[in-house]
This record gives C-alpha cells, structure tokens and sequence, in this order.
C-alpha cells in the first residue's frame, strides 16, 4: 500500500489539487486557531491552508513522496508544518496536545478503525474540535460506476453515521450528516460522492 501512494503522490499533478477539502475550508475559519493535527496528510492541501489561517500546524502520513510534496506546497506558501512519516498506531503525539483534529478522506482498515480513532481521541483537549468527512459506505457503488471518484475497495473501511456516534461518543454532535455531493480534487476525487461529515467538540 505504501508503494501505491508513493506512486500516486510522485505524479506531475498534485493526487488531490493543491486547494484544500471544501468542508475544511468551510469549517476551520469559524474555529479559533491553535495546534490542529492532520492524520494522512498526503501531500499537504489541508495542513498548508491550515498554517495559513495561522494555525500550528501537525501532520503525518506514512508515504515519504507526499511529506517531499507537502514540504514543497508549504514552501510555495511561505508557511511552515510539522510534518512526520510514520504508519497508523505508530505516531506518537502527547495526550491532550491539540486543539483540533482534521481529517479527509481518512480510511482506516476494519481492524485498527475503532483503535485509531481513540488514539486520535486522546490527542484532542477537551473543549476541542474534529472536523471529519470521508466517505459513506453507499459511496462504494458510486466507485464502482465511476472509479474516478476514488475511495477505498473496501465498504467495510467507509463510514456510517451510526459509526461516528459510537466511536465519538464523548462528542458534543455540531454537525452530523450523510449526504451526496460532486468532488473536483485533483485527479483522484472526481465526480458524485456520498459523503459523511462530521464536526464535533470533546466534552470536557
């Protein structure tokens, strides 16, 4: 899997453009800057727009191309990150650390899905914020019509609005919702999607 990103992030192009995810540029401005982690961060869209809002900017990935890519996109932005190569259950960031979490399109296997989220869970301050959207489990027959529109093979690595509540428990509920939308990111997110998004606060 490492090979495969590798690979997409060493295209001409940028996978997934170089403008940040529509939610996040969307949601972050009405949050209050501060220190924000960005898990698989690929090549950096979110993380550099992020920084330059003013945030103190985290992010990891394990794809060594997309770090050498985000560096650049910040460079080109005239912004820093705090950028780490490292595979899930693997970072190691300190408890209670950020202010925000933000993740796009983040797609974890069955197996360490439920783990990974609580990982992420214990980096945020209570009082602090996850701005969430990935795709639904439905969106895997939008894919198979239209690969173009990308997303992982596997529906069971997709989301349900009952998965987000449960994982996301101690979450006050901003906003929850599971809905279609078109995606123009780059070349790998092209075309109608079905989405859930998610913006919570970590009761205290």
């Amino acid at each position: 899997m490492k090979d495969f990103w590798d690979d997409r992030y060493s295209q001409e192009q940028f996978a997934y453009g170089e403008a940040p995810n529509n939610f996040i540029k969307e949601q972050l401005p009405l949050l209050i800057p501060g220190k924000i982690l960005f898990p698989a961060e690929g090549e950096g869209r979110n993380a550099v727009y992020a920084a330059q809002l003013g945030w103190n900017v985290s992010a990891f990935d394990f794809s060594f191309k997309g770090k050498e890519r985000a560096k650049q996109l910040a460079a080109s932005k005239q912004v820093c990150i705090d950028y780490r190569v490292c595979s899930f259950m693997e970072e190691d960031y300190q408890p209670a650390e950020f202010d925000a979490l933000g993740l796009t399109f983040v797609h974890f296997t069955p197996n360490i899905k439920s783990a990974m989220h609580q990982r992420l869970n214990s980096y945020l301050k209570p009082g602090g914020h996850i701005v969430f959207e990935a795709f639904s489990k439905e969106h895997r027959e939008l894919n198979k019509v239209n690969p173009a529109v990308g997303g992982p093979p596997d529906a069971e690595m997709m989301y349900s609005l009952e998965e987000i509540e449960h994982d996301f428990a101690n979450y006050e509920v901003l906003l929850l919702e599971k809905k279609l939308t078109h995606l123009e990111e780059g070349f790998g997110h092209v075309g109608e999607s079905s989405v859930i998004r998610f913006v919570g606060k970590k009761m205290r």
